[in-house]
């Protein structure tokens, strides 16, 4: 799949699969279900801090791998945004999006 195929929902779908995978990993429960809305920092967040820089480095990394797409998530941007682009999967999806488009 290339980069331009790198639609939103593949963009969803590997926040999705990366969450479930730092669960997995740290031994934490998995919410029944998973979506756009979920939360993941912030109040009833499914994950701590450690768990958010955890998810930041599994979709990073399973962009370059599947999609052959490198981006960094945790930059000065991201920081300096008034709203997080990680408060739901459905946010963070929206902005890997705009980073890829972006270059």
């Amino acid at each position: 799949m290339s980069v331009a195929t790198l639609d939103r929902a593949t963009s969803v779908q590997v926040v999705i699969a990366s969450l479930r995978e730092v669960l997995t990993m740290n031994d934490e429960a998995i919410p029944a279900v998973i979506d756009e809305e979920t939360v993941l920092v912030g109040s009833n967040a499914v994950l701590d801090s450690l768990g958010v820089v955890a998810l930041i480095v599994e979709v990073e990394q399973r962009l370059e791998i599947d999609y052959s797409v490198s981006v960094t998530l945790a930059n000065d941007r991201a920081m300096s945004q008034r709203n997080s682009p990680f408060r739901t999967v459905g946010v963070l999806s929206d902005y890997i999006c705009a980073m890829i488009k972006e270059g």
